[in-house]
């Protein structure tokens, strides 16, 4: 199994996402000045990376980039050690034109994902094309991609394109498995998975649903990072709501204790993923 085995965890809290609302969790955080205080909550309890979707006032999913503006802005004066990562992922059926514009804010880290799948009941359309063209709008902003694999073809293209010179080193790799399309949260899924990565990369995992608490688990078990948050999943336990996005990111933190892992901080993480 190819990863780093001596570092601290990395918690990376996705505190909003695209999907989620507020009728299925009270707590969700929409407004900049909302989002701004859920990644205060969420770096207090242990988390480095906020991992940044942003929504208009009524909820809706945009990438409008005066609204990016405003939530990097709240949360860079609440929590200014934390390193925030644009998703260029958007709403399902978003232009991949507006995808890319809050590139030009020259976040630390964005995410990049490197194929095209089944999302539910929709398509999450990602033309080989427009993956090249984001990694080189990356590299040329100074941007670090978080390359977001759904199923091994992803991970697959991920290692050409690097071979390529598309995707340059240091690689971290990001697992969310249990989407509706792609691969299930089923934990042989993400030991195959890590199974296939090259020597000495980064990589961490996002588990949706009831998904979230096994695979954080496991990740500490083997050696990788963490992803939590209510752009994943909404839920404590089962039938009980989250309080909010910290209440996941101390829960992992316990974890990570326990399994004998030191939970990284920002100025770490930005040593371990090699963030300028």
């Amino acid at each position: 199994m190819s990863t780093i085995q001596t570092h601290p965890v990395i918690i990376t809290c996705a505190i909003t996402g695209a999907e989620t609302t507020r009728e299925k969790q009270p707590n969700l955080p929409i407004t900049p000045k909302e989002q701004g205080i859920a990644a205060q909550e969420a770096v207090k309890a242990g988390a480095s990376i906020i991992h940044l979707h942003v929504r208009e006032d009524d909820g809706k999913p945009t990438q409008r980039l005066e609204r990016f503006q405003e939530a990097i802005q709240e949360i860079r004066s609440k929590a200014p050690e934390a390193i925030i990562q644009i998703s260029t992922g958007g709403a399902i059926g978003e232009s991949i034109e507006n995808r890319a514009k809050p590139l030009t804010l020259k976040p630390e880290m964005a995410s990049l994902n490197l194929g095209t799948m089944n999302f539910g009941d929709d398509v999450f359309f990602n033309h080989p094309r427009d993956i090249v063209a984001l990694a080189a709008k990356m590299h040329q902003l100074g941007v670090m991609p978080e390359l977001e694999i759904y199923e091994a073809g992803m991970l697959e293209n991920s290692l050409r394109l690097a071979k390529q010179g598309v995707l340059r080193e240091p690689l971290h790799f990001q697992f969310v498995l249990g989407v509706p399309g792609g691969m299930s949260g089923d934990v042989r899924n993400l030991v195959h998975l890590v199974s296939l990565l090259p020597e000495n990369v980064h990589w961490g995992v996002a588990g949706v649903g009831r998904f979230q608490l096994p695979l954080a688990t496991h990740a500490l078990l083997m050696g990788g990072h963490v992803r939590v948050g209510f752009e994943d999943n909404i839920f404590y336990s089962k039938g009980q709501p989250a309080k909010s996005n910290a209440q996941l990111v101390e829960r992992v933190v316990r974890i990570a204790r326990e399994v004998g892992r030191d939970v990284a901080t920002p100025v770490q993480t930005r040593k371990l993923l090699g963030l300028k």
